[in-house]
């Protein structure tokens, strides 16, 4: 299948493997004084690394690969022993930060009527995840567009009242949803179809979050039109940790 894989310029690269530790599914090693990508299936093609490149020698290509496969990778680490896989599994940068355990405090709530009162939904469309929503639909003709990860909303607690109202949604998750070729046609289509008037990408503080925004700009290299574009980190706890217009 062709689905996007990190490409490494060896004439670029100079082996300070800064890259290594921010891959989260182990696939970059340091041989023979350069990163090479040691396994195919190990990577998730999302590009979490390439910031980390100080050489610029980490591109992303589309090309025949074979599909990423978490149980392969993890079939891979036994091998390497049990801290490798707890890692892997659990820490960073050792590991995917967006599979590490944590348990969020919260303050009690101590306003009955806070916690009791219903709030009312925001969404005025379905279905709502990307490989479902026809691009032509009446709902995201000339709407503002909010593409958010499948973990935000569960998130924040204010996600409808503060960030969905007046808003067309769509939502996806880059790591783990197939297709993501199709998402990028999706949006094109939004933005010279339907004709989008903005887009709000939201994104939790998880690197693998990060291919959401990538989609939006490889779509908007292909369409005809240019719309603004606004990215929102959400933290793990529900909080706004960066929101700026790219």
């Amino acid at each position: 299948m062709k689905r996007d894989i990190l490409k490494i310029d060896e004439d670029l690269c100079n082996g300070c493997g800064l890259c290594v530790p921010n891959c989260h599914e182990g696939a970059l090693q340091v041989i023979d004084g350069k990163v090479r990508l040691v396994s195919e299936l190990m990577c998730d093609g999302l590009g979490a690394c390439i910031g980390h490149c100080p050489e610029g020698a980490i591109t992303i290509e589309n090309r025949e690969a074979e599909p990423y496969n978490e149980t392969k990778v993890m079939d891979q680490m036994v091998s390497k022993g049990k801290n490798t896989i707890i890692a892997h599994s659990h820490s960073a940068p050792g590991g995917c930060p967006g599979s590490r355990e944590r348990v969020i405090e919260r303050p009690e709530q101590t306003n009955s009527s806070t916690v009791t009162s219903d709030q009312p939904s925001e969404l005025k469309q379905w279905p709502v995840q990307m490989h479902l929503l026809n691009p032509n639909a009446p709902y995201l003709r000339d709407a503002d567009l909010l593409l958010a990860a499948d973990c935000v909303a569960f998130s924040m607690g204010n996600f409808h009242s503060r960030h969905l109202k007046g808003r067309s949604l769509a939502i996806a998750c880059p790591k783990l949803d197939q297709g993501i070729d199709v998402y990028v046609e999706k949006l094109t289509a939004m933005i010279d179809i339907a004709r989008v008037n903005t887009i709000t990408v939201m994104m939790m503080e998880v690197p693998c979050c990060g291919g959401l925004l990538q989609m939006v700009k490889a779509a908007l290299e292909k369409a005809s039109r240019k719309v603004p574009v606004k990215q929102m980190i959400v933290g793990i706890a529900g909080n706004v940790l960066k929101e700026e217009w790219v």
